[in-house]
C-alpha cells in the first residue's frame, strides 16, 4: 500500500527521472534559478490534455525505462519523446497505450516506458499533478543546486494531487514529433559578441554543430566550428538565462538549459530563442545542430 489515496509508485525509474513544473521563478537574486521542464511545451500539453493547471508537476523522464504502478485509479497522459508505452492490469492483461492522448491507468496497473524512439525527454501527467511539497513555490528538482524533491528510485511513491474541477475536452493531441535530423535553432546575437573575432558569428552559423555526450539539464556541450575570441582576460560573472551559447577558452560553445547556473563567466555569443530552446532540449547526443541568425537580427 502506498499510504495514499491516490499515487504513482515508482518500480523503475530509467536513466534519469524527475519531478518537474514550470519552475522557481522570481528567484534569481538570491541565487537560485528557474529550473523546471526542460521542454515546457511538452509539460504543458500534457496537463491541457488532463484539463490540470499547466504548472502541475509531471514526471520529466530521460531516454524511457520508467515502471510505475498506480495506487488508486488515475488518468495519465504522455507528451514530448514518444516512447513504446504499455500498461498491464492487475490481472496480468497488457496492452499498449497512445502518445499524447489520455489514458486509463487502473488501480494496481504497471506503467512500462521503452526507449524513445526519437527526442529525449518524455513527460508523464497524471490528472490532479505530482502532489509532492514545494521548495520556493515550485515542485521541480534542480540538479544543479540540489533544490527540490530527490529523483524517484525504486519503492518511491509519488502522491497525486485531488482532481481538477474541469474535465479533459480532447482525448487526442495530433502534435510533431521531436527533429530527429538536423535541428535547426534562431539565435540572436550578444550580448558578449564583441569579445570575439570578426567572424565568429558568422562560423556560428556555417556549419552544423554535434551535441556530445557531455549533455545533461544544465546544458548541452556541443562540438564544431571554433569560435575564436578577439579579447584576453576574463569577465566578470553576469546573469545567465535558457538558451545563451556560453564559449570557453576552447572555443566549442556550451548550450544552457533548464537547470543552467544563474551568473557565469565566459562570454555568450548568442542567445537561443525561447521558441526554440524546448526543441533544443530533446535533441540527442550525436544529433546535430544549426544555428540560423534570427531575420531580425543582424550580424555586427
Amino acid at each position: 500500500m502506498s499510504g495514499f489515496e491516490r499515487a504513482l509508485v515508482v518500480l523503475a525509474p530509467g536513466p534519469l527521472t524527475t519531478v518537474q513544473d514550470l519552475g522557481r521563478r522570481r528567484h534569481a537574486h538570491l541565487g537560485v534559478g528557474r529550473s523546471g521542464a526542460a521542454d515546457r511545451g511538452a509539460l504543458r500539453l500534457a496537463n491541457r490534455l488532463l484539463a490540470n493547471p499547466e504548472d502541475a508537476a509531471c514526471l520529466e523522464i530521460t531516454l524511457g525505462g520508467l515502471r510505475v504502478r498506480a495506487a488508486g485509479d488515475l488518468l495519465i497522459a504522455l507528451t514530448g519523446a514518444p516512447c513504446p508505452a504499455t500498461v498491464t492490469d492487475a490481472g496480468g492483461r497488457t496492452r499498449g497505450i497512445g502518445h499524447a492522448s489520455v489514458e486509463h491507468l487502473p488501480d494496481g496497473a504497471t506503467l512500462r516506458l521503452g526507449v524513445p524512439s526519437r527526442g529525449l525527454r518524455t513527460y508523464l501527467a497524471v490528472r490532479g499533478g505530482i502532489d509532492v511539497p514545494k521548495v520556493l513555490g515550485s515542485r521541480a528538482t534542480d540538479l544543479l543546486s540540489g533544490l527540490g524533491p530527490e529523483r524517484p528510485a525504486p519503492g518511491s511513491v509519488l502522491p497525486v494531487g485531488p482532481a481538477p474541477a474541469g474535465f479533459p475536452v480532447a482525448d487526442l493531441a495530433p502534435v510533431p514529433e521531436p527533429e530527429s535530423g538536423v535541428l535547426t535553432l534562431e539565435v540572436i546575437p550578444g550580448p558578449r559578441d564583441d569579445w570575439f573575432g570578426p567572424e565568429a558569428l558568422a562560423a556560428l552559423c556555417s556549419a552544423p554543430y554535434e551535441v556530445t555526450g557531455q549533455s545533461d539539464r544544465v546544458g548541452m556541450r556541443l562540438r564544431g566550428p571554433h569560435l575564436d575570441r578577439a579579447r584576453d582576460g576574463e569577465l566578470p560573472s553576469e546573469g545567465m538565462v535558457p538558451g545563451a551559447l556560453q564559449v570557453p577558452p576552447t572555443g566549442q560553445p556550451t548550450l544552457f538549459l533548464a537547470d543552467h547556473p544563474v551568473t557565469g563567466g565566459y562570454p555568450v555569443i548568442a542567445v537561443v530563442r525561447e521558441r526554440d530552446v524546448d526543441r533544443a532540449a530533446q535533441a540527442r547526443p550525436g544529433q546535430h545542430i544549426r544555428f540560423r541568425m534570427a531575420r531580425d537580427s543582424a550580424i555586427r
